[in-house]
């Protein structure tokens, strides 16, 4: 299957939760799932410590058939759209859906509200760690699902500060959502990048490549998900624990309803 990289609409835009694409392809999958390949697509595949959308996918000529969206992927550049057909329909996948054809998509718009609120508040407290006196903490692995996000750090908080430094990060992060600040995102070359996020980014960014710059307020970080239109949508942030094993610090937080 030789097909082009699928376009990222939310890369450019990411609170638009409604699309149209055109089918390139469609399948069924080894484990019995029906797939749907577009050239462009607003549903975010998971990856980047983010849960994938959720949605619907209709097409133009047939509004009454649905595609309900339970996951998607992405591989080497190939976003999968993979789901069942609503019952209600009453149509046969293979007959309805047609390559070339016209189709129109949904984001399950209080998922993806979720999960940007839960991925802008980790990368909100990447920005505050300088604040509190944890410079020498670089960001790492980072978990922004629901049930039980969190942020590792290679670096250690000694034992004895780790309560009060709990208590530090959680109120500097919860007086930069009280303060608010636009949120935006823009693929850049390398260099102006780099600039924007510190001067070096990570060694796992190539540096023949364009990162995707996602900016907070006044901090910057390279990032391919999805996030609030404002830091104030966060409403508020609880970090709920620190850990430390092996050198490495792990954050756990949640977020207000």
């Amino acid at each position: 299957m030789d097909l082009s990289p699928t376009k990222l609409d939310y890369y450019h835009d990411m609170w638009k939760l409604q699309s149209k694409a055109t089918l390139l392809s469609f399948f069924k999958g080894e484990d019995g799932r029906n797939a749907l390949i577009l050239d462009s697509t607003i549903f975010h595949p998971q990856g980047g410590g983010q849960p994938a959308d959720t949605g619907v996918i209709t097409i133009a000529a047939d509004s009454s058939f649905k595609f309900i969206v339970q996951d998607v992927r992405s591989k080497d550049g190939i976003v999968y759209h993979y789901g069942v057909i609503d019952e209600g329909s009453g149509k046969d996948f293979e007959m309805e859906v047609v390559r070339g054809g016209e189709v129109f998509l949904f984001v399950d718009e209080a998922r993806r509200k979720l999960n940007s609120r839960l991925h802008s508040a980790g990368h909100l407290m990447d920005a505050c760690l300088e604040e509190v006196g944890l410079g020498h903490m670089e960001p790492g692995k980072g978990y922004h699902f629901p049930d039980g996000p969190f942020v590792e750090y290679k670096g250690t908080i000694p034992q004895n500060e780790l309560q009060s430094k709990q208590n530090e990060l959680e109120l500097a992060a919860n007086a930069l959502i009280s303060r608010g600040g636009k949120v935006s995102a823009a693929v850049l070359p390398y260099e102006e990048a780099a600039e924007l996020c510190g001067g070096v980014l990570p060694d796992y960014i190539p540096k023949d490549s364009t990162p995707r710059v996602v900016k907070l307020g006044n901090s910057a970080v390279c990032c391919g998900g999805t996030h609030v239109y404002d830091i104030s949508e966060i409403i508020s942030l609880q970090v709920s624990q620190i850990r430390k094993k092996k050198g490495v610090t792990k954050v756990s937080y949640t977020v207000g309803s």
